[in-house]
């Protein structure tokens, strides 16, 4: 006797896919890939905590950061500023506005995760750096899902358990800028970008912001350079849109 087949679900013909379920990369693979950016980033904690205490923060306030501001970047700017002699207002508000880009971030994770409304105010926590990497990789919303809530909750338990190993090692590291922690959580964001700028558009922007940003160090204050880097991403937009016009009218000349 044939055997008895299981017709496929039918689907209006136009009809797009079900984001949510349709077919797209298994669920172990993403789990993989998350856990790896977890782990990765969130042994850089240990270099926060250490760089924290060696600044003069105590146990509590280091860790009390890591709770609450989980934004690697923020943290290491604040840090950063009250060590050189900063007044600490100044040193929060530069910290505030190099975290201002996760709210960016959230306005593009909601579309794409689609959580449920009691959710989204548990889930903001974890929207960072690595998390939004993670998640625009995925091809499918389950696969969003599934690489985000991994990746958020993999990297704040390492990276609050690391900032408390690290403060209390402090003090047997000894100079941190003799070993270079401070650079690692930096390090670790541009290793998890550079794979991700595919197009001629989007490494002319990097470039840029890279340049505007090591130009603007020295003359501003913590935070504010990366804030003005920002701005590379329109400049080239705006340049390769002048760009486009000149190019269709010369193709268009040639073709009469």
């Amino acid at each position: 006797m044939a055997e008895q087949q299981t017709p496929a679900p039918i689907r209006a013909e136009g009809t797009a896919p079900d984001p949510l379920t349709a077919p797209g990369k298994p669920d172990s693979a993403v789990v993989r890939d998350a856990l790896g950016v977890g782990f990765a980033v969130g042994l850089s904690g240990f270099a926060f905590g250490v760089t924290s205490a060696s600044n003069g923060l105590s146990l509590l306030q280091t860790c009390a950061l890591s709770l609450l501001v989980f934004t690697g970047a923020s943290q290491f700017a604040l840090v950063g500023a009250l060590a050189g002699g900063g007044n600490p207002v100044t040193a929060a508000a530069g910290a505030f506005f190099l975290g201002v880009r996760n709210a960016f971030y959230g306005l593009r994770l909601s579309q794409l995760l689609q959580l449920p409304r009691w959710v989204r105010p548990f889930a903001a926590q974890w929207v960072i750096d690595e998390t939004t990497a993670v998640t625009l990789a995925q091809p499918t919303r389950r696969a969003r899902r599934i690489g985000f809530a991994v990746t958020g909750l993999t990297l704040y338990v390492l990276w609050n358990l690391t900032t408390l190993l690290g403060a209390l090692g402090a003090e047997a590291i000894g100079d941190t800028a003799a070993w270079g922690l401070d650079a690692a959580g930096p390090a670790t964001f541009l290793a998890l970008l550079a794979p991700m700028l595919r197009s001629t558009t989007e490494r002319a922007a990097a470039a840029l912001a890279v340049v505007l940003m090591l130009g603007l160090v020295p003359v501003l204050p913590n935070g504010v350079p990366v804030l003005v880097a920002a701005l590379a991403a329109p400049l080239v937009l705006f340049v390769q849109g002048r760009k486009a016009p000149a190019d269709t009218n010369s193709r268009e000349g040639t073709d009469r």
